[in-house]
């Protein structure tokens, strides 16, 4: 029952692939639910995600499966049980052609912006990539009396729906217009051109909200106790979004290499690579 991706595949990607589990769940990201996958670099039809155990657990190229984008069938018929929520990968795959890692994620820090009401926005500079607004995606309108409501995206329609809600235009434009999607009663899922790119928005979507969370908090307090504040929240607005946006892009280098450090030294993680089996 082999489900290893094809030997065609550079094994620096699934080895990347590994680490950012590791990375993800380090930061609190990811716990013992949620997922990300990797566009396979040779086969653009096909993407790569880990069968279905803790993020945290993953630990060499036998724990992977491909998976068709077409439909999130696996390539191989006898693989090992993978993500029920694998849909959400193959959907966006599917829909933007230069994505190429999407990330799943039920961030504590998050989840209160998906149920809320308040909105979150983009509190310092590393957020930028968040944009001045940050879509909500909601199943419930999608279900069907008889389909049980547990707010999975398990389907390809339901897949396809969150998927669309990453572009601001109704046709099926190629182009993302967004760049992280919160989920109601749910979590977010975020997508970038490169495993590094979307462990740095996954990881900063994450504080980002705390950041917000605790700017509300000390506000309110002040307020409540007859301290004085001066104006009102102040976000990021559209042209300094823009700057963080390119500085986002030009830094993730660093945090990924203080990152890789930090899951390698730490004994919980094991990772046996390639060379290494």
């Amino acid at each position: 029952m082999s489900s290893l991706p094809s030997p065609k595949l550079n094994t620096d990607d699934l080895d990347a692939l590994i680490t950012a589990n590791h990375i993800l769940h380090y930061n609190k990201v990811l716990d013992a639910y949620g997922h990300i996958s990797l566009r396979h670099p040779e086969k653009h039809d096909v993407f790569i995600m880990s069968g279905d155990r803790a993020p945290a657990l993953v630990s060499s190229q036998s724990d992977l499966i491909e998976y068709n984008i077409s439909d999130s069938s696996p390539v191989d018929p006898s693989s090992k049980k993978g993500y029920q929520e694998r849909f959400i990968h193959s959907e966006i795959y599917k829909r933007f052609p230069e994505i190429s890692s999407v990330i799943h994620s039920h961030s504590e820090a998050v989840l209160p912006y998906t149920m809320s009401g308040v909105a979150m926005k983009p509190t310092f500079h590393i957020a930028g990539f968040l944009g001045t607004h940050v879509p909500i995606y909601d199943i419930m309108p999608l279900y069907s009396e008889d389909d049980q409501q547990d707010m999975l995206v398990n389907t390809q329609k339901f897949g396809a729906s969150l998927a669309s809600t990453f572009s601001t235009s109704a046709s099926a434009s190629s182009t993302p217009n967004h760049n992280v999607v919160l989920m109601a009663n749910h979590g977010f899922t975020t997508i970038g051109t490169s495993i590094k790119q979307a462990v740095y928005r996954a990881v900063y979507t994450h504080v980002n909200a705390s950041v917000q969370t605790n700017a509300i908090t000390l506000r309110n307090a002040a307020i409540g106790a007859g301290v004085s504040v001066e104006g009102e929240m102040r976000f990021l607005n559209e042209e300094q979004v823009a700057g963080s946006l390119k500085m986002n892009d030009a830094s993730q280098d660093r945090p990924w290499g203080l990152w890789v450090e930090e899951v390698e030294t730490c004994r919980m993680y094991e990772h046996t690579r390639s060379h290494e089996r």
